[in-house]
């Protein structure tokens, strides 16, 4: 990643050794992907969804499988916006969708039933994981009023103040003539 910024700094702006840790969470990083995948299966469901239909049973039912699509690809911007957990609230309300409309292919004279519950399993198992990414999203960006955040573990330079300044003063050291340069 240091490469792709060193390219685009301008002339006067420090190069870049390396860069950091990310400062997502894993929550932050879950409902990230979370609304990545959301985007994906909408696209799948808007652009597939007479195979879709066919494969679960659900002939007839395209139009409803591509507003689910568009509503998905909508949750999936919310969820990767600033305010995710609209975004994966919405994912959740839309999951309660998904298994109700794939509770009705779970009938009896449906001969794509097996399909369907194959379906159902990975709705209930994205819907597991959109809960907890709701939840830990909730906890870790909910704001205490009255309480400041503390950065007193954080000093500004990732080696250390004692590191900091013991290059300075080598880099110091380094630029001040030698006694044996004055003779």
């Amino acid at each position: 990643m240091s490469f792709f910024s060193n390219i685009t700094r301008p002339e006067g702006d420090p190069r870049v050794i390396k860069s950091g840790q990310s400062s997502l969470s894993s929550s932050d990083r879950l409902a990230r992907n979370l609304g990545w995948f959301s985007i994906g299966l909408g696209l799948v469901e808007i652009v597939a969804a007479r195979k879709l239909t066919r494969a679960l049973g659900l002939r007839g039912q395209e139009n409803l499988v591509r507003a689910f699509g568009a509503r998905e690809i909508a949750s999936g911007f919310v969820t990767l916006s600033v305010d995710k957990r609209a975004g994966l609230t919405s994912r959740i309300a839309g999951d309660a969708l998904d298994i109700a409309t794939l509770a009705t292919a779970m009938r009896p004279e449906n001969p794509k039933r097996g399909n369907a519950a194959l379906a159902l399993l990975m709705v209930a198992g994205v819907t597991l994981l959109d809960v907890i990414a709701a939840g830990a999203t909730t906890i870790r960006h909910t704001s205490h009023k009255g309480q400041r955040r503390s950065y007193d573990d954080r000093s500004g330079f990732p080696k250390g103040i004692e590191a900091a300044r013991g290059a300075a003063l080598k880099k110091l050291s380094d630029k001040r003539p030698t006694p044996s340069a004055n003779l």
